[in-house]
């Protein structure tokens, strides 16, 4: 996978992820080197906070790019950020749960609660109950969208580009990137600020010295002018280094993404194990923009919206819990079917004649999808599930393709909605004859992993996907 940096230029994205991991370990090692502590990289267990709406792929490349930034795997643990939430706001007091009843915990055995983590770049909802021993049980699997705050700064971009025109925004991240990260961050503390009620005009600091030159240079006017000829001309005005926004105009940039996020809640609410939630808490960087949790509370009620204090650091101090405590999911809702490819002897009760093959002389169906774990089911942590296949002669490998699928009984791997997230390889000690092999797949963690063991010679083997 390739990313382009602020230029256009291209760099892998496995590269970019670990320079950034590599650098945020620095800066802590750093820290602990100046206080003295004498603690070491590698007594360290590192916690990376994801998505819980990730593909396992997604999760397996993140694991990479810590590995290689140096972060051993045995001391690395994957969070999934609406469970670390979760967890930190388990121990904060009432007074620190914005639109908590008095006398409320979320530490309270029974209580039952949806948890949004409105981050960035994605949206992530579950549903979680709280049991007794302090555990958190998934009743809701993870669902989420592409609909963070970032899809709000994109709308701004648009904004921009009529204004300015896509051309000239491209020269500005190539020329001066400085100046367009600036305009980006003006723009990100700035929308966390806007309210419903806000009328008049929203003002925000621009690089006016550096939009002046570059629309005289290539739109031949002055920003000013350039502003005038817009669309905007009469809704945004310029005063010094300051855009001025009609609030309704400024308030219009996140009426695409509070659409999607509220279509995110409805179709949680249609699930029958969350219909009956009445506690919904907002989470996130994003969950921290009034506007945002305004619309969310008046389209929720009757149910409770809770922000709790400091919500942008939620996941990050709940990530910190769950390191010392990755117990503290009980138990979690499987998101796909997950299966293997496999070749069965042919059943034409069961099979349709197009995944017919004759294999050695002998009838049997290719492409079936063998289900291992089926979707919504809900799985403690370091569940196992065994399987035995066996070899065919000549093969000196098996290949074990795993694939997922959003429906719960799949037949096949290549009908629709089914989708092949990794393969592994398994050695066979005697191609000459048919082995038996048991694998085992563990489930319930924050990844899937897998092992299997060849029964005539006792051979086994630790195995990871080949996901990437």
């Amino acid at each position: 996978m390739v990313l382009e940096d602020i230029t256009g230029k291209p760099v892998p994205a496995i590269d970019v992820f670990a320079h950034s991991i590599k650098a945020l370990v620095k800066h802590l090692m750093d820290a602990l080197e100046c206080r003295g502590t004498g603690v070491r990289s590698n007594e360290i267990k590192w916690v990376l906070t994801v998505p819980a709406i990730w593909t396992d792929k997604s999760k397996q490349f993140m694991r990479k790019s810590a590995e290689k930034a140096g972060i051993q795997r045995d001391n690395l643990l994957i969070s999934l950020e609406p469970e670390a939430a979760s967890i930190y706001c388990q121990h904060l007091p009432t007074e620190k749960l914005s639109g908590a009843e008095s006398g409320f915990t979320m530490a309270k055995v029974g209580t039952k609660y949806m948890i949004v983590d409105l981050g960035g770049g994605t949206v992530d909802i579950t549903v979680h109950e709280k049991l007794a021993g302090d555990g958190l049980k998934e009743i809701s699997r993870a669902t989420g969208g592409d609909c963070g705050g970032t899809s709000v700064d994109a709308e701004f971009i648009q904004l921009l580009a009529k204004i300015f025109g896509a051309p000239l925004l491209h020269t500005l991240k190539r020329e001066q990137p400085d100046a367009y990260l600036d305009l980006i961050r003006e723009f990100e503390i700035v929308k966390r600020t806007i309210t419903a009620s806000k009328e008049g005009k929203i003002n925000m600091t621009i690089p006016f010295t550096t939009l002046d030159s570059l629309c005289k240079k290539h739109l031949k006017e002055d920003l000013a002018s350039t502003l005038s000829l817009s669309p905007y001309t009469n809704t945004i005005s310029i005063r010094g280094d300051k855009m001025r926004i009609d609030a309704d105009i400024f308030k219009n940039l996140f009426d695409k993404t509070i659409k999607n996020i509220l279509a995110l809640f409805q179709r949680i609410f249609t699930r029958k194990e969350s219909e009956s939630v009445t506690l919904v808490l907002l989470v996130g960087g994003f969950a921290e923009c009034s506007l945002v949790q305004g619309k969310i509370k008046k389209t929720l009620l009757p149910r409770r919206v809770i922000v709790p204090e400091e919500s942008g650091v939620a996941v990050l101090k709940g990530a910190v819990l769950f390191g010392h405590n990755s117990g503290a999911i009980y138990s979690r809702k499987i998101r796909f079917s997950y299966g293997v490819r496999w070749r069965p002897i042919f059943d034409p009760e069961v099979h349709d004649q197009q995944h017919y093959v004759k294999i050695n002389g002998e009838p049997h169906c290719k492409n079936a999808f063998d289900i291992i774990m089926k979707k919504d089911t809900n799985v403690k942590p370091g569940t196992t599930v065994k399987r035995k296949y066996f070899s065919f002669k000549g093969e000196d490998t098996i290949d074990f393709i795993i694939f997922t699928s959003e429906k719960k009984s799949p037949t096949y791997t290549d009908e629709d909605r089914c989708s092949r997230v990794g393969n592994t390889k398994i050695d066979i000690s005697d191609s000459s004859q048919i082995q038996d092999l048991e694998v085992v797949f563990i489930f319930g963690n924050t990844e899937v992993s897998l092992y299997a063991k060849e029964t005539k010679s006792g051979n086994s083997c630790q195995l990871s996907f080949d996901l990437i």
